[in-house]
């Protein structure tokens, strides 16, 4: 596992930034969506761990937050090899760096194409089955007893439509898909009576790599560029987010009123 050194965080007075002063890890964040998410909460006033296996997109994305004056660290790490003891590293890094953690977002997919389940790869098929839904659960437990620890937490996963990707030639991805949906309704019922939120969020259609691979050209022509769907981000990982606890949200483009230039190709 690569090292990853935290700065201290000060004390911050209450800002009118939705995020401002709150620490948040956003797995996933050299992907599409999570890209415009790291974008977004840094301008909120986030103080960003970045989680990904590419360590080239992840500098790419840290140059872009701090060309705009926004505080963001790398944690370089493969979710397909990583195992509990590496998520629990993770957490302690956090707590010794910024003493808290109150957002935690799943932006990681593993989706290689269409293929029937008769024919998968037994490897292709565990490795869809761990990185979207496992690595997803183990890095949430680790980080739970931190998230505790604050007056206000949210975790979010980035869903699929379950109903869509139930279908035939899904594969591990749909399976993965379907074990989400069930996760948030059992993490909010287990939470309820804790400071952590759990929420789903369902954005549509999406011009993404993952998207290329599941429709030809023509089925994608209502696709959006993931970044207007970053003010959706914002929302669940601030205090606003409250008001959908427990729910998979399905929010049209552009709710939040957050404004994103797009990053260069990578």
């Amino acid at each position: 596992m690569s090292a990853a050194t935290f700065p201290g965080v000060a004390g911050q007075a209450p800002g009118a930034a939705p995020l401002d002063g709150r620490v948040v890890l956003v797995a996933g964040a050299h992907g599409g969506l999570g890209q415009a998410a790291s974008l977004a909460c840094a301008r909120a006033g986030a103080r960003l761990v970045l989680l990904g296996r590419r360590i080239p997109k992840l500098n790419r994305l840290l140059d872009a937050i701090e060309r705009e004056g926004g505080e963001a660290v790398l944690y370089p790490l493969d979710l397909e090899g990583a195992g509990p003891d590496d998520y629990a590293e993770l957490a302690r890094r956090i707590e010794s760096g910024y003493g808290r953690l109150d957002g935690l977002m799943h932006c990681a997919a593993e989706f290689r194409g269409l293929t029937p389940l008769e024919h998968t790869d037994p490897a292709a098929f565990a490795r869809a089955i761990h990185v979207g839904l496992t690595a997803r659960w183990w890095l949430t437990q680790a980080c739970l007893p931190l998230l505790r620890r604050g007056a206000d937490a949210s975790v979010v996963f980035v869903v699929d439509a379950a109903d869509a990707t139930s279908g035939a030639y899904w594969g591990g991805y749909g399976i993965a898909q379907s074990g989400l949906h069930a996760m948030v309704r059992m993490l909010h019922a287990e939470l309820a009576g804790t400071a952590v939120r759990i929420s789903g969020l369902q954005p549509g259609p999406m011009r993404t790599p993952l998207l290329a691979r599941a429709y030809v050209e023509g089925d994608r022509a209502g696709a959006c560029e993931p970044e207007r769907y970053a003010g959706a981000c914002v929302t669940l990982l601030s205090a606003a987010g409250a008001a959908r606890r427990g729910q998979i949200w399905r929010p049209g483009p552009d709710v939040g009123g957050i404004a994103l230039p797009m990053l260069a190709a990578q």
